[in-house]
This record gives C-alpha cells, structure tokens and sequence, in this order.
C-alpha cells in the first residue's frame, strides 16, 4: 500500500508535535503547515508558524516524557482528511490526553487548518 497525501500529512503533523527541541519544531512545523495555518481546538485558536511552534511547546511542556501517536487510520477525500491521536507517556504507557483532529491541506500538501476535538482530558488541564 503506498503512502497518500493524507498519510504524508498527518506524518508531519505528528512530527511537529513530537520535536523536542525549538529549532527542530520551527523545521517541522515549516514542513506541515502553510505559513498561514491555523490551528483550533477547546484549548487553542492560533495561525502561523510561530504560533503553533507555541502553542506545540507548550504541550509539550506541559506532558514532558510524553509522545502524540495515531489512533487509527488517516480517513481522507478531497482536500480534507481526519484522524485519531493519542499522548501516551513513555514511562508507563498512560495516554492522558486523546483527540480528533480534522485537517484541511493546501495544493502543496501542507495544512491550511486543523479543527482539532480532545476526547479525553486530565482534569487539571
């Protein structure tokens, strides 16, 4: 089976919110975002590079030791796909966090936007 655009986005996607480090999440989200993507969800309202780099960082902070993971397959048509998550900690493999994103892709195959859903939340957050 080969890899879709869908799957290539959603493959950037993870791995901008993965980069551990600023310089390697500019990078990534560079790669998965237009420079105008926008990202939503309960917690977000953000566009731009430098603002998903922030707001990225600040998850990450936030769930230090923790990785964003696919739950499920990548369901796309048109210019539009969906997906699953998950943040699942390496210590004891507890996913804390889980959502639903919805994505929209540019001609380039980058993200336009993102509608992001959390299904599951600690309630401290």
């Amino acid at each position: 089976m080969s890899v879709n655009r869908y799957e290539t986005a959603v493959t950037r996607y993870f791995d901008a919110w993965n980069a551990t480090s600023a310089d390697e999440r500019a990078e990534a989200v560079a790669l998965a975002w237009a420079e105008d993507g926008s990202y939503t969800d309960p917690l977000a309202d953000v566009a731009g590079h430098e603002a998903l780099a922030a707001v990225i960082a600040g998850a990450r902070a936030r769930f230090p030791g923790h990785v964003f993971t696919p739950a499920g397959p990548v369901d796309g048509h048109h210019d539009t796909a969906r997906f699953s998550w998950e943040l699942i900690s390496a210590a004891d493999g507890s996913a804390p966090v889980a959502g639903s994103d919805v994505i929209t892709l540019g001609e380039d195959g980058r993200i336009v936007s993102v509608r992001g859903f959390l299904d599951r939340i600690p309630a401290s957050a």
